[in-house]
């Protein structure tokens, strides 16, 4: 459990220090089970995160009424967003850890409210043949946590239109890895847009390529 909460704090502060989400933006949490429940650790609303102490990392569990009933009784401070991250770990057993991140590019393409189409192969990385952004909602809500669960429909990483992007996988290595490579592929489709409208890789090229990421960390 402590090993869990230190793996927390440690990822919300590279969020900083790799300058994926500056100051107090954007949120970590980590599939755990505490005391028989299973449920999730996540960073609290409102702290900088080179000051997180163990004892800051909220447990939640995967019931929002209780949840709900939690914060008022023991007045914790998860992290306003807190209801995504409990959906896409209840809708995705393959999640094992999430990163939000107000990243620079991302959210800038978010603006626009378009999915990314396949100007790139390393869009594979996301798990389709495009990179999906989410509707528009405000944050925190429930409604937000609906739009983002379709827009992660098999797939791993999403936009949020006018707020930044999500990833995760089986640990927070890996879902960090994640973001920043949807950082790094907002940044490209910026640069590439600026010359114009791209030539997209074929849906039947894209089919080769999310066979061939299958085994992308193990080569």
């Amino acid at each position: 459990m402590d090993d869990a909460r230190l793996d927390v704090i440690k990822f919300a502060k590279k969020l900083n220090s790799s300058n994926l989400s500056p100051l107090r933006s954007g949120n970590i949490s980590i599939r755990a089970n505490q005391n028989n429940k299973e449920g999730f650790f996540i960073t609290p609303s409102g702290i900088k995160y080179d000051q997180l102490k163990e004892d800051n990392i909220v447990f939640l569990e995967l019931e929002e009424k209780i949840n709900e009933e939690k914060i008022r009784r023991e007045g914790i401070n998860p992290s306003s967003e807190w209801r995504f991250h409990q959906d896409i770990y209840i809708e995705r057993i393959d999640a094992k850890a999430i990163v939000h991140a107000h990243s620079t590019h991302a959210t800038a393409v978010s603006a626009h409210r378009k999915n990314i189409p396949a100007f790139h192969y390393m869009i594979a990385l996301a798990g389709g043949n495009d990179i999906k952004c989410a509707q528009y909602a405000t944050f925190g809500t429930k409604e937000l946590s609906e739009n983002i669960l379709h827009a992660l429909k098999k797939r791993k990483a999403c936009l949020m239109s006018n707020h930044g992007q999500v990833a995760f996988g089986k640990n927070l290595d890996e879902a960090f890895e994640l973001a920043e490579e949807i950082e790094n592929i907002c940044h490209q489709y910026i640069n590439t847009i600026k010359l114009g409208i791209p030539k997209i890789l074929s849906f039947e090229e894209m089919n080769k390529i999310l066979e061939k990421t299958k085994n992308y960390k193990k080569s």
